[in-house]
């Protein structure tokens, strides 16, 4: 599973699926200075149409006409600006109320590796009431969708990838568990190894604040989600004097290091699981799966589990359902409550013998579509969290810290403790520990944190408004289920967003909301 991985925005849309952009400008261009001194020359963007989003991209329909693309170049290696240049790919739906427009309002979705450019236009409905006074803008980072994307294996070797044993039981399983990992690794390198080492965050977010300059923004107004939150509180620290209405919401807590945030993931995941277990018990009869308790349930699924690794059960496409499959397929349908009836009966069909739809759904977390395509979303995931990470771990110190994985989650605790390895080898060294998101004399950022988050659990919301600093940070919190708060249709989250980006009021310190 990705350390952050990308919410599913519309997962209404998901569940069907499993069941059955002429030029112009408007301004830019000026030049600045970066933190590190060196000019910046930005010039303006041509707007045009769009194309439909690459495999790389996750594939899927031409935007509409409301949607225009365009392209901005950047430098590869920031220490060198006046160097290679890479393309970063964007997208825009214009402000619909154009004498009250504000700016632009730039989204990064998560993962990291997501692509804006696919994900925008299919959630764009989800902020209508924004795009009344913004822009409404996203983009494909460096390393991903058609930003000089990473790329490392196949479609028919991440098939393998995949589908192979996470959570190695003993010495000959270990060892192709870590030849696998390697085999990756060596093909990103070979693939993608010019821009392994300029695809980290810091990076990102210098190219965010070319973004904003060849928008032609004087601030940056900002909606980060998941993944997207780390991205900026990075650019709040890089460029705390130009940040202007931000929202982070489903926050990656700052202050972990990747075994923590790990280790939090599994307690986060398993509490979802949990609240998802409870739910089906409290409708009784009409609950799909066997238990009278949700721990019954649980030791159901932990069962699943353990036969999945002895035996493997028909899936889709010749494509058995594996454990490692069924776990990410578990994972996926946590990531929101809309998702939850299709776990449930994915479930109940798996324990019939049936994979398809587990596998369906972890083939989403993959980026994998119904023609066996894969996104790059995996490979820029993984060189994304390496290029910033500094962890690396030995096979005997991943043995020694799972204990306290499977402690925090007997379903997802040995696969997110043997994923640490993801970055052992790596042929980049990473940036940091943790981040740096202090952004002293930044304008507010608001700062949503979910009680019921799995991949981000909601005490990375405060962590990270300690982090910012006094003044900056505005914490919210919502009593909900899932992977992020606005996006959950909570009026209460929403009013309080839209109020803050439209007319710039910021909610009380320490306001609740919660889901009715």
């Amino acid at each position: 599973m990705p350390r952050n991985a990308l919410r599913i925005t519309t997962a209404a849309a998901l569940a069907t699926a499993l069941l059955t952009t002429s030029a112009c400008s408007d301004g830019g261009g000026k030049d600045k200075e970066t933190k590190d001194g060196s000019a910046q020359k930005v010039k303006p963007l041509k707007w045009g149409d769009c194309e439909a989003p690459t495999a790389d991209e996750g594939g899927g329909q031409t935007p509409g006409k409301d949607w225009k693309c365009a392209t901005l170049d950047v430098p590869l290696d920031y220490s060198k600006p006046e160097g290679e240049t890479i393309p970063l790919a964007l997208i825009r739906a214009q402000a619909r109320d154009k004498k009250n427009r504000i700016g632009s309002l730039v989204f990064n979705f998560g993962g990291p590796g997501g692509s804006g450019i696919s994900t925008l236009p299919g959630a764009a409905t989800e902020y209508a009431a924004l795009r009344e006074r913004y822009d409404l803008v996203s983009f494909d980072p460096r390393g991903v969708g058609r930003s000089a994307p990473v790329r490392c294996e196949g479609d028919k070797q991440l098939d393998a990838y995949y589908a192979s044993d996470s959570t190695p039981a003993t010495p000959e399983q270990e060892k192709r568990f870590v030849d696998n990992i390697r085999t990756y690794q060596q093909a990103c390198e070979e693939n993608s190894g010019k821009v392994l080492p300029h695809v980290g965050t810091e990076n990102a977010a210098r190219d965010l604040d070319r973004v904003r300059q060849a928008l032609g923004d004087e601030k940056l107004h900002y909606f980060g989600i998941s993944y997207g939150t780390e991205l900026g509180g990075v650019y709040a620290h890089l460029f705390p004097k130009n940040v202007g209405r931000a929202v982070f919401d489903a926050v990656v807590d700052p202050t972990k290091t990747s075994e923590e945030g790990a280790l939090g993931q599994a307690k986060g995941f398993q509490l979802a699981l949990g609240n998802f277990a409870q739910d089906c018990v409290n409708r009784g009869d009409a609950c799909r799966l066997q238990g009278s308790t949700a721990k019954e349930i649980e030791d159901n699924i932990i069962k699943l589990q353990k036969d999945l690794a002895l035996k493997p059960i028909p899936g889709a496409g010749g494509r058995p359902l594996t454990e490692s499959s069924a776990t990410n397929g578990i994972a996926q349908a946590l990531y929101s409550k809309e998702l939850w009836p299709l776990l449930e009966q994915g479930l109940d069909e798996a324990d019939g013998g049936q994979g398809q739809l587990l596998l369906a759904l972890s083939d989403a977390l993959n980026g994998r579509d119904q023609q066996g395509k894969y996104s790059n979303i995996g490979a820029a995931n993984t060189a994304i969290n390496c290029a910033d990470s500094k962890e690396r771990f030995t096979l005997a110190q991943t043995k020694s810290k799972l204990p306290g994985f499977r402690s925090a989650s007997p379903v997802f605790g040995d696969f997110l403790g043997w994923a640490m390895m993801s970055c052992t080898d790596w042929p980049v060294t990473g940036a940091w520990d943790t981040p740096d998101v202090s952004a002293p004399g930044a304008a507010p950022i608001l700062v949503i944190g979910n009680t019921g988050d799995p991949a981000t659990p909601y005490e990375g919301a405060r962590k990270m408004v300690e982090r910012l600093g006094p003044g900056v940070g505005v914490e919210l919190t919502y009593k909900g289920e899932g992977h992020g708060a606005y996006n959950s249709g909570d009026k209460c989250v929403q009013q309080a967003v839209n109020s803050y980006l439209l007319d710039g009021k910021v909610p009380g310190a320490n306001t609740v909301c919660t889901a009715a």
